[in-house]
């Protein structure tokens, strides 16, 4: 006789508290069910308006503030793009938009910042930027490896969350 097991979706959360020297702040929430995408919901306060870079960095490192988080988490080497595009950095998660009051709310869905497996960003940091991501499309120099997204003005360690 067989006998047959349901088959149960473990849900893996992380959260990331910003933290900035120049009053930005915000917390970053991650939730993946199984192997599925994880969606990352954020609610940030304390920024200009208009579009901000919005990335997985590599390292969870904030001992020289966001500077030494490193490059985005890019595990497959390739060239930074936008969230939609085959070829970008796991980490590129695009723009966030800040509305006039200086904050923005956010939810988006992606499927290359996975909380489990060898690629996880558990342990990682995410980084808020002072200027737009131009998705590698800019032309700029820095286009094809940061978006040229400006400074780092606000980052976080993304921790397991209960």
């Amino acid at each position: 006789m067989e006998i047959e097991h349901d088959h149960v979706e473990i849900m893996v959360k992380g959260v990331a508290v910003l933290g900035s020297s120049e009053g930005v702040k915000g917390t970053i929430n991650f939730v993946q069910e199984g192997d599925g995408p994880t969606t990352v919901t954020g609610c940030i306060s304390g920024l200009k308006p208009g579009l901000h870079g919005f990335h997985v960095h590599a390292f969870g490192d904030t001992t020289n503030g966001c500077l030494s988080t490193g490059p985005h988490f890019n595990p497959n080497g390739k060239e930074h793009g936008a969230p939609e595009d085959e070829d970008r950095h796991a980490g590129d998660l695009g723009n966030v938009t800040v509305g006039d009051d200086g904050t923005a709310t956010f939810t988006l869905i992606d499927k290359q910042i996975p909380l489990t497996g060898p690629h996880s960003v558990i342990g990682r940091a995410v980084v808020v930027h002072g200027d737009p991501d131009d998705l590698g499309k800019g032309g700029h120099e820095l286009s094809k490896s940061t978006g040229n997204a400006g400074g780092r003005v606000a980052c976080g360690i993304i921790g397991l969350q209960g």
